[in-house]
């Protein structure tokens, strides 16, 4: 062991493989700093599907507001009616076709993610698990 990384130097990071295991040990009891802990890391690997799908709060919020606009719009489009006055004509509409325009964005954000889960492909991930060694 040379004297640049000399387990006593706290400037210098520790690196549990280059130390005798007993040394080790002693020097955790020995140590006026931080506890010298050994650890040991599991390495697995696993297969995933990897795919990109849409975000269907965005959609579901896009056609929403399309719903409202297109409301808007036909709420000054036609001439007031002596019944209602133009905020019931408005919220009448609103309601009807904002379910419809969030019903529209959501069928196509599902058919934005059918068509690119036919895209997907695999991949190999490694997987790290570290943990104390008593």
């Amino acid at each position: 062991m040379s004297d640049a990384q000399h387990p006593n130097d706290p400037n210098q990071p520790l690196d549990p493989e280059a130390l005798d295991p007993e040394a080790l040990e002693v020097e955790a009891f020995e140590a006026d700093g931080p506890e010298v802990v050994a650890v040991e890391t599991a390495v697995t690997d696993e297969t995933v599907e990897v795919r990109r799908a849409p975000r269907y709060g965005a959609f579901l919020l896009a056609g929403g507001v399309v719903g409202a606009l297109v409301a808007l719009i036909l709420t000054f489009a036609f001439p007031e009616n002596d019944q209602f006055d133009r905020g019931q004509v408005f919220g009448f509409l609103l309601l009807a076709l904002g379910a419809v325009g969030v019903g529209i964005g959501a069928l196509v954000a599902l058919l934005i993610d059918r068509s690119l889960s036919r895209r997907g492909g695999r991949a190999i991930v490694e997987h790290e698990s570290t943990h104390r060694t008593d």
